[in-house]
């Protein structure tokens, strides 16, 4: 009697046991286009990943090449020449990319108007959001907005208001960003 207790006892955990695995087993199971779409989220996390460290190495390279100003005061000649004169370090302001992205503008001589459309017409907008203090959107496009924008700048700064950039405005624009520090 005590041997058939046992069995029965034995028997039930054993169903217990398995019954519990049966359920875990089922519970967990995915189905194929559940399995499937799992899979590429993860690979395209993986995708997110990869292309936000290319994204990071190719601003770092952007950046290094980026012109920096050229320092164009003249030096002064040292009166006396027992008291060394100490070099004067480069003025650097907190928009200094964007005061760069600016000459470069002007040195390459850029004039842009209505339709106008590039990475350059973006620094230009970069410029008039910070001017006027707004976020709207970089779309690299010359558009209305813009010239009424341009042409508030070029009043502002007394220019000839006529909606269209060049180097004058450029570089009433780099003049205002460095009186911003």
């Amino acid at each position: 009697m005590m041997d058939k207790l046992k069995f029965a006892l034995f028997s039930i955990v054993v169903l217990a046991v398995v019954g519990l695995i049966g359920y875990w087993a089922v519970v967990t199971i995915q189905s194929g286009s559940e399995f499937g779409t799992t899979q590429k989220i993860t690979q395209l996390q993986k995708e997110n990943e990869d292309l936000t460290k290319q994204l990071a190495d190719l601003t770092d390279k952007l950046n290094t090449l980026t012109p920096e100003p050229v320092d164009t005061t003249p030096v002064a000649q040292n009166p006396d020449p027992q008291t060394p004169t100490t070099p004067t370090q480069p003025t650097t302001y907190k928009n200094q990319s964007l005061v760069n992205e600016l000459q470069v503008l002007v040195s390459n001589k850029v004039f842009m108007k209505l339709k106008s459309s590039g990475t350059r017409v973006g620094t230009v907008q970069k410029f008039l959001n910070l001017y006027n203090k707004t976020s709207n959107k970089i779309d690299n496009d010359y558009g209305a907005n813009m010239v009424k924008a341009v042409s508030a700048f070029q009043k502002d700064q007394g220019l000839s208001a006529d909606g269209q950039a060049g180097p004058s405005t450029y570089s009433k624009m780099i003049d205002w960003l460095k009186k911003q520090g």
